[in-house]
């Protein structure tokens, strides 16, 4: 299967960085991909670029980069997005999480809300970085479910 579209693009990591990440992103908008569909899309990108802003460039100069990748295909949108952190494990990170994060908790919702955003997550490390990868299905319109983070 060809990507439709490829792009890469890398910023420093700063919060102000955020706004043209997700100008950038625009580019894979395409008018068969639902309005639910491309906003889960851009709230997980938003997520785990500020994740890795805060938290794994959290003791790194501002200057260190973060890569952002996106391929578009027909039915699918993978994203991957490259850190210089020193990586965590995602999958125990998600598994420790309660059904439900109270409001006043000072961490995990971000995680929960890209799990509920995506198809598919990982998080693993790759050619000396950390690699966040986010797969999003096109085809059906997947509506956030209703329980709370």
């Amino acid at each position: 299967m060809e990507a439709l579209q490829t792009a890469h693009l890398q910023v420093v990591s700063e919060l102000d960085e955020l706004a043209p990440v997700l100008t950038w992103f625009d580019q894979f908008y395409h008018c068969s991909i639902s309005q639910t569909a491309w906003f889960q899309c851009q709230l997980a990108l938003a997520e785990g670029f500020t994740n890795a802003v805060r938290h794994a460039h959290k003791l790194l100069p501002p200057s260190t980069p973060i890569e952002i990748e996106v391929l578009r295909f027909a039915e699918q949108i993978n994203i991957r997005i490259w850190d210089s952190g020193g990586g965590f494990d995602l999958n125990g990170a998600l598994a420790q999480l309660p059904p439900a994060i109270p409001p006043s908790a000072e961490g995990g919702r971000g995680l929960k809300l890209m799990q509920r955003l995506v198809d598919d997550i990982s998080y693993c490390r790759q050619d000396n970085r950390n690699c966040l990868y986010l797969f999003k299905r096109l085809t059906a319109d997947h509506v956030l479910s209703s329980e709370p983070l």
